[in-house]
């Protein structure tokens, strides 16, 4: 069991609770291939490893969900998974509730599912904020083919922000502004004394390369998809695992959208009726939804996406919202 609390909603400025974060060794190696939304609710977690929804969104401008990014903290350091829009004001407002970890300068490292624009727009402010903030150390940045080139031309685009920042009054050391980053293959890709983070490939539309990554921290295996249409890795890579964190889009709003938009997003994302296909087979001891499309209208809502969900599969399912913690 995962012993997760039910949400308590507070009214109290920030609302993501405040979490202990206990000392367990787990391995010691690294290895890396190729080297203002309104009050949000929190779910405590007593155990090692801690779920931050920092983005719940999509390429849609809803200011109560920010892009799509992830953190997984493992005594006291975050691994991000994606870099959608408002990534660090996020963890910051989450830093400012209690989750110490997600404080600017602890942004270290970094797992891109893919290259669209919805997962990646805040690499520029991942890169250089935290750096301003007081990191010293280069962001890690892992994904797939075509990651470290992005990453060169980003430092490029503030190549002149960088000189100023480090030669002009301010004499910023440089070391926190560098960024390494590897275009990964499937497989393990990092390791540490915290996590063991597999890439492994998921279908999304005509992205040649498009990923989702299994964490394997102190006490949990969390599987997070990306954005996929149904994928037969995402059952392999979660096989009964701790959490699974998936994409998804309501039948209501299929049957709603032109029969253009019906071709793609079949072809780039997963819907209610095969997430709950999937998720039975995977058996996830919990099923977070993320990345949540609403095409319908509205009275295409949360409401109906889990009534929906919920028709088909029988275990644990909920819906993440921005700054939620599990």
């Amino acid at each position: 069991m995962l012993g997760y609390a039910r949400h308590n909603r507070r009214v109290i400025g920030y609302a993501v609770g405040v979490i202990a974060l206990a000392t367990v060794a787990f391995a010691n190696t690294a290895t890396a291939q190729g080297k203002a939304p309104s009050t949000s609710s929190a779910r405590k977690s007593g155990g090692t490893s801690q779920i931050v929804f920092l983005g719940t969104g999509y390429p849609r401008p809803m200011p109560d969900r920010m892009g799509p990014a992830v953190a997984i903290v493992v005594n006291g350091t975050p691994y991000l998974v994606d870099a959608g829009v408002g990534l660090v004001r996020r963890a910051e407002e989450a830093n400012r509730a209690g989750v110490k970890a997600l404080t600017a300068r602890n942004l270290r490292f970094a797992f891109i599912t893919h290259l669209h624009s919805d997962h990646t727009i805040g690499l520029p402010d991942l890169i250089t904020t935290p750096w301003i903030m007081g990191r010293d150390k280069p962001l890690e940045l892992y994904g797939p083919p075509g990651i470290s080139s992005m990453a060169r031309h980003l430092r490029e685009a503030y190549k002149e922000d960088n000189n100023i920042r480090v030669k002009g009054l301010e004499q910023q050391s440089s070391a926190g502004s560098e960024v390494n980053a590897y275009d990964v293959k499937p497989g393990v890709i990092y390791s540490d004394s915290n996590v063991r983070v597999t890439a492994f490939p998921v279908k999304h539309g005509a992205w040649k390369n498009a990923y989702g990554y299994r964490f394997e921290t102190p006490d949990r295996i969390i599987v997070i998809g990306g954005d996929t249409s149904p994928s037969e890795s995402i059952l392999a890579n979660c096989n009964g695992c701790d959490v699974l964190i998936h994409e998804v889009y309501t039948q209501l709003g299929y049957s709603r959208s032109t029969e253009a938009w019906q071709k793609y997003i079949t072809s780039f994302h997963t819907s209610t009726k095969e997430l709950a296909e999937l998720a039975t087979k995977a058996r996830p001891k919990t099923l977070i939804l993320y990345h949540q499309m609403y095409f319908g209208g509205p009275t295409d809502t949360e409401a109906v996406l889990l009534k929906e969900i919920r028709a088909g599969y029988k275990g644990r399912v909920v819906a993440a919202h921005d700054l939620d913690v599990y």
